[in-house]
C-alpha cells in the first residue's frame, strides 16, 4: 500500500533510480508486518451496543431503534503520548480513521491517544480485508474473525432485527475480555 492512498499496491511506483520494485516490495513487508504486530499487542476490533429506547422530548417523541439497542462497531489501537507518532503512521498507511486523546491517565503518566477507525465503509473496505490478507499471530486473529462475522450481519442490516442483534450478542459475548452480555441476551429473547 502506498502511504496516504488507502489502497495496497504490491510494487509502487518510485521516483527514486536507486530503488527496485523487490526494494519496495521488501520494505512494504517490514512495514506490514510492523502493523500486524502492533496491532497484535495494542489493538481492538470491538462490538459494543448501546441502549437506544424512544425518548420523550419537549414537542415530540424521538424514536429509537426497533431493537432498542445501537450497534457500535470500532478497530482501535492506543498508545501513550510518547508513541503518538506510531499511530499517526497507521492512520496514514490506512488513509482512514481518526485521532482521540483519552486524558484518563489510569495506571499511565501520560495522555493516551487512540487510532479509531469507527465508519463501517472504511471497516469493511479497509481494515477487515488487510487483516484477512495478513493475519494477527496471537489470540486476536480469533476476535477479529468473530467481529468479521459481525460485521458481515451489519452489512445485511441483521443488526435492526431482534434475532440479527441476538446473533451478534452471542457472537461478541466470546470477544476480547470475554465480558457476559447475558443481560442482554436475556433481555432480546424476552
Amino acid at each position: 500500500m502506498i502511504e496516504g492512498q488507502g489502497k495496497y499496491n504490491p510494487c509502487p511506483i518510485n521516483n527514486s533510480k536507486n530503488m527496485t520494485c523487490a526494494d519496495n516490495q521488501q520494505e512494504r513487508l517490514i512495514k506490514i508486518g510492523w502493523i500486524v504486530g502492533f496491532v497484535d499487542g495494542e489493538g481492538c476490533f470491538s462490538i459494543n451496543f448501546i441502549k437506544q429506547n424512544d425518548k420523550k422530548e419537549k414537542n415530540r417523541l424521538r424514536r429509537g431503534y426497533r431493537t432498542g439497542y445501537q450497534v457500535m462497531h470500532e478497530f482501535v489501537v492506543t498508545q501513550g503520548e510518547k508513541s503518538l507518532d506510531s499511530l499517526k503512521y497507521m492512520q496514514r498507511y490506512f488513509n482512514v480513521g481518526n485521532m482521540h486523546p483519552n486524558k484518563r491517565y489510569d495506571n499511565h503518566k501520560e495522555i493516551l491517544y487512540r487510532y479509531v477507525v469507527r465508519k463501517r465503509e472504511d471497516i469493511i473496505k479497509t481494515i477487515i480485508p488487510f487483516f484477512e490478507k495478513y493475519n494477527l499471530q496471537t489470540s486476536k486473529q480469533d476476535d477479529f474473525r468473530k467481529f468479521v462475522q459481525c460485521m458481515k450481519l451489519i452489512e445485511k442490516n441483521k443488526h435492526l432485527t431482534k434475532n440479527g442483534l441476538l446473533k451478534i450478542v452471542k457472537i461478541t459475548n466470546s470477544m476480547n475480555r470475554k465480558k457476559s452480555r447475558t443481560e442482554l441476551i436475556r433481555i432480546l429473547r424476552d
